[in-house]
């Protein structure tokens, strides 16, 4: 099963919605990554370690302990209330649903992604990460 329909299945879960799958690609797709049905969760990784106290967050979804847990107003922040509006509309609810739905869902998705160092590799590891946050700061 690919990331987004994982996050397809698991956001339609926690908000209660009957959601095609097609639906919330598109809406997780332009969200989370390019609009056309792909989500970068290692471009997300490294927005969320260059806004500071999201680092911590982050890097707990990327270790192999327990995710921390991020708020629906951080997240709403970090993707802007623009973005998450739009993201709301498109799946039929609210933006404060939709934003709560996925501050539950977004650390099993990067957790899940992260499985085995896959998603920490393709941005260099944790130092890696930390540069490209560094480099977003600069």
């Amino acid at each position: 099963m690919d990331i987004v329909q994982m996050g397809a299945q698991l956001l339609s879960q926690k908000l209660g919605l009957q959601i095609n799958e097609a639906t919330i690609r598109s809406a997780l797709s332009t969200l989370l990554g390019d609009g056309q049905g792909n989500v970068d969760l290692a471009g997300l990784a490294s927005k969320m370690a260059s806004s500071g106290e999201l680092g911590n967050i982050v890097n707990s979804w990327l270790g192999d302990g327990a995710n921390s847990p991020i708020s629906a107003e951080s997240l709403t922040g970090l993707m802007g209330e623009g973005p998450m509006a739009d993201f709301a509309g498109s799946i039929g609810t609210d933006t404060g649903t939709a934003a709560n739905g996925l501050a539950e869902v977004l650390p099993q998705l990067m957790d899940q992604s992260s499985s085995g160092g896959a998603l920490l590799e393709s941005v260099g590891g944790l130092g890696g990460l930390m540069g490209a946050a560094k480099s977003l700061l600069s």
